[in-house]
């Protein structure tokens, strides 16, 4: 079972999480502030982060966002929070998913194989694709443009898979949250729009329209022309 790091300053939810996941087996590290986490990182080399949005010190934002600029490991964020900026931001700053509190065990442990399902994804086929300078390794689960290797988290790669793999096709936010996400239900489509806006930072140019995820209003995205 995967290695789970769970940064919560909430104690009664520290102890209850992470009992809960070492029952299903997981080897469970917990800090109570980001900066614990932070130093935890290296050593303990987590398979998954469980973020808490609000900590004190650095916040769960800053905590995703440093973690971004070393690691694609898997993040998702725990938030008792409705503030719909707050959950905006997070994802924005990398994070794959993310879980309203209080949640059960088995939620917890669901979201926890969707998310690394995504770094095997079982629709990849072998050979590499080209797409004007994006290169697509679909066996090797890797993305190069102009020959540099891109780095992109599970569901940003997981969301480039789907979409190159039928260009011109339009896919809506529900259908991307089914397949990315495994979210079978009217889930949040602002886990679609904000992959999609870290993806495009990554792959399309500084400048000018999309070229490779295109908005199709009133519908949802598409891959291409190219």
């Amino acid at each position: 079972m995967p290695r789970v790091l769970l940064i919560e300053d909430d104690p009664s939810v520290r102890e209850g999480v992470g009992l809960g996941l070492r029952r299903r087996g997981h080897e469970v590290s917990a800090a109570e502030t980001g900066e614990a986490g932070l130093a935890l990182l290296p050593g303990f080399r987590p398979e998954l982060v469980l973020l808490d949005l609000m900590l004190p010190g650095i916040n769960g934002v800053q905590v995703c966002r440093r973690i971004r600029e070393t690691s694609q490991i898997p993040i998702i964020m725990l938030t008792a929070r409705g503030d719909d900026f707050d959950v905006v931001v997070g994802l924005e700053a990398g994070a794959d998913d993310y879980i309203v509190k209080p949640a059960r065990t088995e939620v917890i442990e669901a979201r926890i194989k969707a998310v690394l399902r995504r770094l095997t994804d079982p629709g990849a086929r072998p050979g590499i694709e080209f797409h004007g300078e994006l290169a697509v390794d679909r066996a090797g689960l890797t993305v190069a443009k102009n020959g540099e290797r891109v780095a992109l988290a599970p569901s940003e790669l997981k969301l480039l898979l789907h979409l190159s793999a039928s260009p011109e096709q339009v896919f809506s936010r529900q259908q991307l949250l089914e397949y990315v996400w495994e979210h079978s239900y009217h889930a949040d489509a602002r886990l679609v729009d904000a992959c999609v806006r870290r993806l495009r930072t990554k792959i399309e140019d500084p400048a000018g329209n999309p070229r490779y995820i295109q908005t199709v209003r009133g519908f949802g995205y598409r891959f291409g022309p190219l």
